[in-house]
């Protein structure tokens, strides 16, 4: 990682069902410098991408269109990809298994989204603290 720019280059699967949040979110990626490798609004296209795609990290909402994410958050941490929660609600929002995971809290800024995504690489597999 170069410490400068530890995100130049990072492959990052988003997955959220509401489209201005996944084009803001695209849009802050780019500023950082990654790379969006795929973006999908539905948990199983998540799944399918999770098993698959050649990732460094990701973005998961919690809730995708009434359904949790977790189903995507398993894949990710069987394959050994690290990833960041997104919620309205903050960590507290998480059930006990997925707390103390890299959570940004919506509506939420550039600097944070960078901020856990840099948690979640430093930390590697998606395990909790």
């Amino acid at each position: 990682m170069n410490p400068e720019k530890p995100l130049d280059g990072k492959r990052i699967l988003v997955v959220e069902d509401e489209a201005l949040v996944a084009m803001l979110l695209e849009d802050m990626l780019g500023e950082i410098g990654c790379q969006v490798a795929a973006c999908v609004s539905r948990i199983e296209d998540g799944v399918t991408r999770a098993g698959s795609a050649e990732v460094d990290v990701a973005i998961l909402d919690v809730n995708v269109a009434g359904r949790p994410v977790f189903p995507v958050a398993e894949v990710l941490r069987q394959r050994g990809i690290p990833f960041v929660f997104a919620t309205g609600y903050g960590p507290a929002g998480l059930p006990d298994e997925w707390k103390g995971m890299p959570t940004v809290q919506k509506p939420f800024s550039q600097g944070e989204v960078e901020r856990c995504l840099i948690e979640a690489l430093r930390r590697g597999i998606g395990e909790p603290r």
